[in-house]
């Protein structure tokens, strides 16, 4: 099945390039050049991923992000002619799962969307790992703590599932940099902080103990209090 993208992208030059150079790579594209005509669109014909612009009237792009983030688990790639790690960040606390800054290469954008789509889709051959009361399912992408079914993003769940990989052992910054954000983030940036922040949220909503434990200094570790 054709997968289904969502250009929102104010500067019409920009959009129609990825509308054409997409549509090409064989996606089926749509497109809209303000915040609230993209969540329209969004809710009317919900899409398999979302590419949006940082800089929107209506809605910017920062508050779009978070309105679909909350809508759901729909895979976000931002584009930004802001750079600075802490925009990165800033993009990233709100929702987005990815971040590219303009000028951008269209090789890399196609290069990341098929990573976001590829990690959002159920894969076959997965398996099954348990922590405690976790479970997640690879195949699936599904995790679940006890019967409560938790609801992450891609990267989300590329984090959850390395530390599920690594249970009880110790991750530096520097592994989860690597292995998670290498290409893009150096050892300054709080991305790490903001993402343990997400998954904490989400597997303690209904006040569960804490799995995801902070070693002060060196990194973090899955093990029970």
């Amino acid at each position: 099945m054709t997968d289904k993208i969502l250009v929102i992208e104010d500067d019409e030059g920009i959009a129609g390039t990825l509308y054409r150079g997409l549509t090409f790579e064989g996606y089926k594209v749509n497109t809209a050049y303000d915040g609230p005509t993209g969540l329209a669109s969004a809710r009317d014909d919900p899409p398999d991923l979302v590419v949006l612009d940082w800089m929107l009237p209506g809605l910017d792009g920062l508050e779009v992000c978070k309105r679909l983030r909350a809508a759901g688990p729909t895979p976000i790639l931002m584009l930004t002619a802001k750079d600075a790690i802490a925009d990165r960040v800033q993009g990233l606390d709100a929702g987005a799962d990815d971040y590219l800054v303009k000028p951008f290469a269209f090789d890399e954008l196609l290069a990341r969307i098929r990573a976001l789509l590829r990690r959002a889709k159920p894969s076959e051959g997965g398996e099954v790992l348990k922590f405690a009361d976790l479970v997640m399912d690879t195949g699936a992408r599904e995790v679940r703590r006890g019967s409560r079914k938790i609801e992450l993003t891609a990267k989300e769940f590329d984090l959850l599932e390395l530390f599920m990989r690594h249970q009880r052992q110790v991750l530096t910054r520097e592994v989860i940099f690597d292995r998670i954000w290498g290409y893009d983030f150096g050892g300054e940036s709080n991305i790490i902080e903001v993402y343990v922040r997400y998954l904490r949220q989400k597997l303690e909503s209904e006040n569960e103990p804490r799995l995801l434990q902070t070693v002060r200094g060196y990194g973090y570790v899955l093990r029970e209090e």
